[in-house]
């Protein structure tokens, strides 16, 4: 069964920094596009980052220069490094993947969805 699986959030002082990681596992022949969303209190879920197979990268106006994505494509994982982390930026972070299965000499693209990791900023 392919699964996202987050971890890194936490609680951080006003400027701080942390680090998500998502790690994709299961059987499956590759992952594509891997993304960062996040719902803040009383927000509708929002875009924050992707990062394609061959790293391009797109980022959302009001995390950029602050925010970093990444991936590691032999570990399956997209990590989201968060430096000068502000209070608005307190939200559940979602991980997303499209993810390649291969069967039957046909292939698709699924998206799949972690479960959220908590980050928090606050002094």
């Amino acid at each position: 069964q392919t699964e996202l699986v987050e971890s890194g959030g936490g609680l951080v002082h006003p400027g701080g920094s942390l680090r998500l990681s998502c790690t994709a596992s299961g059987s499956f022949a590759a992952v594509n596009d891997m993304a960062w969303f996040r719902q803040g209190p009383g927000h509708q879920r929002e875009f924050v980052a992707s990062i394609s197979a061959n790293a391009h990268t797109t980022y959302a106006d009001s995390i950029k220069g602050r925010f970093t994505i990444s991936r590691d494509n032999a570990k399956n994982t997209v990590y989201l490094q968060m430096d000068n982390l502000k209070p608005e930026d307190t939200a559940v972070f979602v991980c997303h993947a499209k993810i390649i299965t291969i069967a039957a000499w046909r292939h698709w693209e699924t998206d799949f969805w972690g479960q959220g990791t908590q980050v928090t900023v606050s002094s």
